[in-house]
């Protein structure tokens, strides 16, 4: 089944009606040109012409939006948290860090480009952390006092990063990993 989508809405609603693009930028006060970039897809109108387009058609505005599935939204939260959340479990099982967002990775890279993006970049740089950490403790080895130090910078920078990022991930959808090896290159379309 396709998906809805407002220039869909607006271009069904309008010839429901059988109005021509002209007639509903008369009854709607909005203007012809609009009209057709809505109905092509070119915009997204603001909601404001969403109320005036449902006014001319004398229907409810939510006959025009497009209104997402909660539940489906609700979901790719989890997943999310599942997703940027699960290297803290490295804390309690060995390389736990890596091997959980590997296994949700690979369990739902192919469902969403968005899961992919983010756990190409959570693999990357809890490897990284992983690597900089066996570093630290081989290059500081003769030295204890210095190796502790050297370790704890290197955890404490990926709980502070691994930390902002699930923030960031469930706030805006978005995240960053700095100083990581790119071990998984991004997928090319």
């Amino acid at each position: 089944m396709k998906n809805q989508t407002i220039s869909d809405n607006l271009v069904y609603q309008r010839k429901l009606k059988g109005y021509s693009q002209e007639d509903l930028a008369e009854k709607s006060s909005v203007g012809v040109r609009t009209i057709q970039r809505i109905e092509k897809g070119d915009v997204q109108p603001h909601l404001q012409t969403v109320k005036l387009l449902a006014v001319g058609l004398e229907v409810n505005v939510d006959d025009l939006l497009v209104i997402e599935n909660p539940k489906e939204e609700t979901i790719q939260r989890k997943w999310m948290l599942l997703l940027h959340a699960s290297p803290f479990f490295g804390f309690i099982i060995p390389f736990a860090n890596i091997l959980f967002p590997i296994f949700v990775w690979i369990h739902k890279a192919e469902d969403n480009k968005i899961y992919d993006q983010h756990g190409r970049a959570v693999i990357n740089f809890h490897s990284t952390i992983l690597l900089l950490l066996i570093l630290s403790l081989l290059a500081f080895f003769p030295f204890p006092g210095m190796n502790f130090f050297g370790t704890a910078a290197v955890v404490l920078y990926g709980i502070i990063v691994s930390i902002l990022n699930i923030f960031k991930a469930l706030g805006s959808g978005q995240c960053y990993y700095p100083l990581s090896i790119p071990f998984l290159k991004p997928k090319r379309d």
